[in-house]
């Protein structure tokens, strides 16, 4: 396992050790952002806890993170300490802490801790991705028709649905960890930020499937059904 990835994973460690005890927690604090979506204190600890550890141990790197912004450079990690905050805060169990670590605009490892899940999904480039230390691929289905696709937008979903065999919407990391393992064909998102895109593209990718931009979307595939998907949606 590459030094990065052990420092990655150690990272998720420190991330959850501060979200799961604030999960259903009564005294939860939860806030308004500007782009109206919520913040708890729970995202701004495990932030401010990943960044402190960053700094002690790779001061030369950079961080991009949801809650405090971009410090910049070539190499950055880009952390969403929440993802799926409003999950988090209505006591839902689906929610992430999303880290990886980008080299040049590359994701050259990622992890994806869904401690409330008991699920953690991690990869690197060249090493393979995995969910909980079992390697993962992704599915060999190759027609849209027998394809099982999640999409974040109801469009979309209207669009492909008549299409494929099963569609649902899962959404934030869970659609494309899902994609990494097998079990989806096809995860349309919205247009990600690089703090929420960056560790799951480096798992799906390792995984041998496809992490790309749409036309004002994000999609992640098996790499088989992801052309006449596009068609069908007009993207």
């Amino acid at each position: 396992m590459s030094v990065d990835l052990e420092l990655a994973l150690s990272l998720a460690d420190v991330a959850d050790a501060i979200s799961v005890p604030r999960f259903r927690a009564a005294d939860l604090h939860v806030e308004t952002k500007p782009d109206s979506t919520p913040v708890t204190d729970a995202d701004r600890a495990v932030e401010r806890a990943l960044r402190e550890r960053l700094a002690r141990e790779r001061p030369q790197d950079g961080v991009l993170g949801e809650e405090e912004g971009d410090s910049g450079g070539s190499v950055r990690w880009c952390i969403d300490p929440i993802d799926g905050t409003k999950n988090f805060t209505r006591g839902i169990p689906v929610w992430a802490t999303l880290i990886a670590l980008e080299r040049d605009g590359e994701a050259v490892c990622g992890v994806v801790s869904a401690p409330a899940l008991g699920r953690r999904w991690w990869a690197a480039r060249g090493e393979g991705a995995y969910r909980d230390g079992e390697p993962i691929r992704v599915s060999g289905v190759r027609s849209l028709a027998d394809a099982t696709v999640s999409c974040s937008y109801a469009d979309d979903l209207t669009a492909l649905e008549p299409h494929v065999r099963h569609a649902r919407g899962f959404g934030d990391f869970w659609q494309h960890v899902l994609v990494a393992e097998g079990a989806l064909d096809l995860a349309v998102d919205a247009e990600l930020t690089r703090w929420d895109s960056a560790a799951a593209e480096a798992v799906v990718v390792e995984a041998g499937g496809r992490f790309e931009a749409w036309r004002g979307r994000t999609a992640s595939s098996n790499g088989l059904v992801d052309e006449e998907a596009r068609a069908r949606c007009g993207r």
